[in-house]
């Protein structure tokens, strides 16, 4: 998960009340393993839109919901996680599991000192010192440790873009030279108004 998403109040809700369960019930070790469990269901229905769909569709009864969740979780994730998503499912927020998910997360990264990071590069696959660089950078400006996820975007020409939460931080070869032709392009209009205005001086 990247730090990208946009987190709800209702998702956070669920999250902490989740968190609290893992703590009494083991800490850290139990968090992560049900962060885990979540991170891994919730890009199972982000990748399959007809199982998205079923999730929060009023088509489809509560019963049958919970039934067809029952059958696709059970067995495959934690006692706890299936509990967890049992009560979701119960109170009609079956579709909210992914986002409840990215909520987990961002509340476990925080709790041990770390930060998404969506880092983008032209290939998706940033060399060990540019990753070494970003994760120092990061360390620097925020106090924490990043954890990097690594995506291509064909419209760079080179550099690196990070998203980190709401902020976009571009540093893209693209970018620069934009940035570069708007400096040209706006020197020349004051020099044309300068010109214009010795004229008319």
């Amino acid at each position: 998960m990247a730090a990208t998403k946009n987190i709800d109040e209702i998702a956070i809700v669920y999250a902490q009340s989740l968190l609290e369960v893992c703590d009494k019930m083991g800490g850290n070790a139990v968090a992560e393993a049900c962060s885990s469990e979540l991170r891994d269901l919730a890009e199972i229905i982000r990748a399959d839109k007809k199982f998205a769909e079923f999730l929060k569709t009023p088509i489809v009864g509560s019963d049958q919901r919970k039934a067809t969740l029952e059958k696709i979780v059970k067995g495959r994730v934690s006692d706890l996680v299936f509990r967890f998503i049992m009560v979701l499912a119960n109170h009609g927020r079956a579709s909210r599991i992914a986002d409840v998910s990215d909520a987990f997360d961002s509340l476990m990264q925080e709790r041990l000192g770390r930060i998404e990071v969506d880092m983008y590069t032209v290939d998706g696959k940033a060399s060990d010192e540019v990753i070494a660089t970003v994760k120092a950078r990061v360390k620097e400006a925020f106090a924490k440790d990043a954890v990097l996820h690594q995506y291509s975007d064909a419209s760079m020409i080179g550099g690196v873009k990070l998203r980190i939460g709401d902020q976009l931080i571009d540093g893209s070869v693209a970018t620069q030279l934009r940035n570069m032709r708007e400096v040209v392009s706006n020197r020349g209009t004051v020099k044309i108004r300068s010109r214009v205005g010795d004229f008319l001086a």
